[in-house]
């Protein structure tokens, strides 16, 4: 798959094919709350009945302080649009927990498409147990001149292999 051939790039393939075994014993997880989903929502502007409804919880309320965007979701993904030609810059904050092996050290290695520059922060995550957790940031800075653009980044320790998928389109 080529974003050359494939105008839709990342979003026709992902983050790869389904392998169950290896979904089964992953590495690294990127785990997500209730909560940043409740946020999420209050940011698209879910009214309390509405939020109420979808968790079950009475006492769910949106207010200024718990709005937030899809940028804010602890996803294994980073998408990003703007429009064609203008400047942008995008941090991602994200956390992994540690399901591979106990004693590990990640070193991130980014495919960047043509126009991007794209910054890990710290760019080697180092685990001394199983279900510890490090946090990251993802910096994207460039201007889009085409569609959709494509690249990846990978944590890898050798033995894992971590691919998430890095989209930008206009």
């Amino acid at each position: 798959m080529s974003a050359e051939t494939n105008s839709d790039a990342e979003f026709a393939y992902g983050a790869g094919h389904i392998n169950p075994v290896k979904a089964a014993n992953p590495g690294l997880i990127y785990d997500i709350e209730e909560a940043e989903y409740v946020r999420f929502l209050c940011g698209q502007g879910y009214s309390n009945k509405l939020l109420r409804l979808i968790t079950g919880d009475n006492s769910s309320t949106c207010n200024e302080v718990n709005n937030g965007t899809v940028w804010d979701l602890n996803m294994p993904s980073f998408a990003l649009s703007t429009q064609r030609g203008k400047p942008i810059t995008r941090m991602f904050h994200r956390t992994v927990t540690n399901v591979g092996s106990p004693v590990s050290t990640y070193k991130a290695t980014v495919v960047a498409p043509p126009g991007l520059e794209v910054g890990v922060e710290p760019s080697v995550l180092t685990f001394k147990a199983l279900g510890q957790k490090q946090s990251f940031i993802v910096t994207i800075r460039g201007t889009i001149n085409k569609t959709v653009l494509s690249g990846s980044l990978v944590w890898n320790d050798g033995v894992y292999q971590v691919r998430c998928p890095l989209v930008a389109s206009s």
